[in-house]
């Protein structure tokens, strides 16, 4: 499949009109629902091609140290709050940075988030392990190989 990087709607039309679908970072689930969704799934109708995947990336971590972790990610990805096209979508989120969009908790609440993205039509994940130890990332990796 051919996949694209689209957020915003000349682009989603684009993506829409040519490619198998859309790879999106920074954009959160009510984003991904109302905004991706409706303009990448109308063009490709108008287009005559069938619905397009939408690939969604978000940092995740499992763990105990949820406000720790978010104000590292924060730190650690914060040109993403910076960059035109990706604060556009954490302000379409009402977020401040990127440690709020992350998916960080434990096993319930990442499930939780997960399904709530299965639910609006996300069709594949990808997941940027946001561990600063070993333990975390073997948890997070061993949990996603079980949802996912």
């Amino acid at each position: 499949p051919t996949l694209i990087a689209a957020l915003g709607p000349v682009m989603l039309k684009l993506a829409g009109a040519m490619a198998d679908g859309t790879i999106t970072w920074m954009t959160g689930a009510k984003t991904l629902e109302t905004h991706i969704m409706p303009k990448i799934n109308d063009s490709a109708e108008k287009a005559g091609r069938k619905t397009p995947r939408v690939v969604a990336g978000f940092p995740i971590l499992l763990t105990d140290q949820v406000a720790e972790t978010r104000a590292r990610i924060d730190q650690s990805l914060a040109i993403y709050g910076t960059l035109p096209s990706y604060r556009a979508m954490l302000d379409k989120e009402g977020l401040k940075g990127p440690g709020d969009l992350a998916i960080v908790g434990n096993e319930t609440e990442v499930r939780a988030r997960l399904d709530d993205l299965r639910a609006i039509g996300i069709t594949d994940f990808t997941a940027a392990i946001a561990a600063d130890n070993a333990e975390d990332a073997a948890r997070t990796r061993a949990f996603l190989a079980s949802e996912c």
